[in-house]
């Protein structure tokens, strides 16, 4: 479901891109130089502008509609069941049973021997 969501936000997302890129524009980025058009009274509403801001509103449902599909999913899930004990053990440690989470926040101790230049392949 939550894939279906998506490929809808992103076919709305660029749909959206296309309306704002086709409509006229009225100079001036953020009403500088725009001459008297903010301060007068509200301009006629284009057919153009109503679609923008469907689109707008759809796109602001789906994203809200993945957030909630999201949180749903993962409810009962935490990252450590996700990733598994396994991958969290360090890799040069003799025995993955005498380590445990939580013990220490530092990361296990090395060798005091040199480290060597990765091989070539």
């Amino acid at each position: 479901m939550s894939n279906v969501a998506l490929v809808i936000q992103l076919i709305l997302a660029l749909i959206l891109i296309g309306i704002v890129l086709l409509q006229r524009s009225e100079g001036g980025g953020l009403g500088i130089g725009g001459g008297g058009g903010v301060m007068t009274g509200r301009q006629a509403a284009t057919a153009l502008g109503k679609v923008t801001w469907l689109v707008a509103a759809a796109f602001l449902a789906t994203s809200l509609a993945l957030t909630i599909l999201t949180a749903r999913e993962q409810a009962g899930d935490s990252v450590i069941e996700r990733v598994g004990v396994d991958a969290i053990s360090s890799p040069g440690a003799e025995d993955p049973a005498d380590q445990t989470l939580g013990d220490s926040l530092l990361p296990p101790v090395l060798p005091d021997a040199p480290a060597s230049p990765p091989k070539a392949e």
